[in-house]
This record gives structure tokens, C-alpha cells and sequence, in this order.
């Protein structure tokens, strides 16, 4: 595994990443993929003392992330941080007709990449957003998401970055079993064979599987 005994790993992102976690327990991962992934390298290595913190948002777009991410990233000193941020900037588009053009996506994002790094050195881990096709509204939100997954594509490579394209795999599973539902509740929160599908990737980028 690619992840060093007494690692900090922080997981940051909207509410996939937030899954209900606790917030006056600042231990808390919530019941999603960053709970799956921490439990399984916490039992294969036990030995570790790898440490594990859940700062995800329900309802954060790239943006939201810039305003909290002295006290909810660079305060933390992480030495793995892991990022899923993009599908709210998509749906408060068709949901609120408040849209985020993709250069003001691009310029949130690279903020946190480049302050993560310059100020902590941690290695990084980008989580594409995603988006099935269920219920039929979803289809159009393609147009939208596409751009930001480019985007996330392309800082990946310039900073280094793991890149999960979580994008492709749950569209590939969907496909693979003819029912999106199945993975996710509304085409984009989890359900927990999703949530443990992401954890698998993630825990696969690791080495931990």
C-alpha cells in the first residue's frame, strides 16, 4: 500500500463524501465510501496508525470549498488528501438556475490543489463527478458535468494527482447490470453498493486491495 504508517488521510467533497456524518464528532466518516475505505486499511493494517478525517459538506459546490479550506484542509496538515467536489455545480444549474461556468469550477479547484500542496505537501487523490442516467432528467445534466470532468482530468495531471474516473466506472456498472438505481438513489447519491463501489476504486488507487 502507497498510503505510509502514520498517515493523516482526509477525505473532502459535497454530500457523497458527507454521508451523515457527525458533526460534533470530528472523528465521524459518516456511513459512505470514506467510512468502507478507512475501516478496510484500518483492519488489513491495523499496525498502521494511519488516522482518517471526513470534512465533506452536503450541498458544497467547488466554491464552498475555498471559503472553509483553512480550517477544513490546510488546519489538518493531511499527508493524503482525496477530493470529489463538481456535481452540485451541475445541479444548481437545473435545480436553482444558478450555474458555475466551468472556468470559475477550474479556478476553485486549482485554489485548493495549489494551497494543499504548497502548504502541507500532501499527495493528492481526485474522484471524478458523476452522474447516471436516472431518473431521464439526469440525461441532460451531461452537457454540464462533461466540461468539469475534463477539467478534473486535466489538474490531475498537472498536480500529480491519482484520478479515479468514477464517472466511467459507475456508468459501466450501470450498464453492466441495466439498472442505475441500483447504484444510486436519484442518478447521484449513492446507495450503499454504490458507496462500496467507490470505496473499491479508491482502496484499489491505494494498493490496499
Amino acid at each position: 500500500m502507497i498510503i505510509k504508517p502514520g498517515a493523516t488521510v482526509l477525505f473532502q467533497g459535497d454530500s457523497i463524501t458527507d454521508a451523515g456524518r457527525f458533526r460534533d464528532d470530528p472523528a465521524h466518516l459518516g456511513s459512505g465510501y470514506a467510512m468502507i475505505a478507512a475501516a478496510w486499511i484500518a483492519a488489513e493494517y491495523h499496525g498502521h496508525g494511519i488516522s482518517f478525517l471526513n470534512r465533506g459538506i452536503s450541498g458544497n459546490r467547488a466554491a464552498d470549498l475555498v471559503s472553509r479550506w483553512q480550517h477544513d484542509c490546510i488546519d489538518h496538515a493531511p499527508d493524503w488528501l482525496s477530493i470529489m467536489i463538481g456535481i452540485n455545480d451541475t445541479w444548481r444549474r437545473f435545480d436553482k438556475n444558478a450555474p458555475t461556468s466551468p472556468a470559475a469550477y477550474e479556478k476553485s479547484l486549482r485554489t485548493c490543489l495549489q494551497q494543499a500542496r504548497d502548504m502541507t505537501g500532501c499527495r493528492l487523490i481526485l474522484i471524478e463527478p458523476f452522474v447516471l442516467p436516472y431518473p431521464a432528467d439526469r440525461k441532460q445534466w451531461r452537457t454540464d458535468l462533461e466540461p468539469r470532468i475534463e477539467i478534473v482530468t486535466r489538474l490531475a495531471e498537472e498536480f500529480e494527482a491519482i484520478l479515479i474516473q468514477m464517472d466511467r466506472i459507475m456508468n459501466e456498472a450501470a450498464v453492466a447490470n441495466g439498472n442505475p438505481a441500483y447504484w444510486t438513489r436519484d442518478g447521484v447519491h449513492p446507495t450503499p453498493a454504490g458507496h462500496g463501489l467507490i470505496a473499491r476504486h479508491w482502496l484499489k488507487t491505494v494498493k490496499a486491495l
